[in-house]
């Protein structure tokens, strides 16, 4: 008949207990889409974290230019990953000339590192097939 309900087995139906030697391995999970992180996925957003990645610390103009974006798109996305903690921004004056600076926050480059490991796997799932 069905499968003996012993200690191990209380809360299984009949029929369903785990066949010799154990638990059958699980799968390795996939990357899916919808596991990206949204924020850091958006083009502009993810042109800003990776220069600051690679840089020490930029300054407003410095990301405008190397982006080739208005001053309106860069500063509502800076706000956007100052907002989520991915960065940080500086305000100074030299003599009197406003000077913002943003550098990548730790919690940025984590952020970056799963994106990016992300990335990879999808990478590699699509190259499996």
């Amino acid at each position: 008949m069905g499968a003996e309900r012993g200690p191990g087995n209380m809360n299984k139906p009949r029929g369903t207990s785990e066949p010799r030697g154990g638990p059958a391995p699980r799968p390795e999970p996939k990357t899916s889409p919808t596991d990206l992180d949204r924020l850091i996925h958006q083009r502009v957003r993810l042109g800003i974290i990776s220069a600051l990645a690679v840089n020490k610390a930029l300054t407003f103009n410095e990301l405008k230019s190397l982006l080739g974006i208005t001053d309106g798109n860069l500063s509502v996305h800076a706000r956007k990953l100052e907002e989520a903690g991915y960065i940080a921004c500086r305000k100074s004056f030299e003599g009197r000339i406003p000077k913002t600076e943003y550098q990548l926050t730790l919690r940025g480059r984590r952020a970056l590192e799963r994106y990016l490991d992300q990335m990879e796997g999808l990478i590699r799932l699509m190259r499996s097939d």
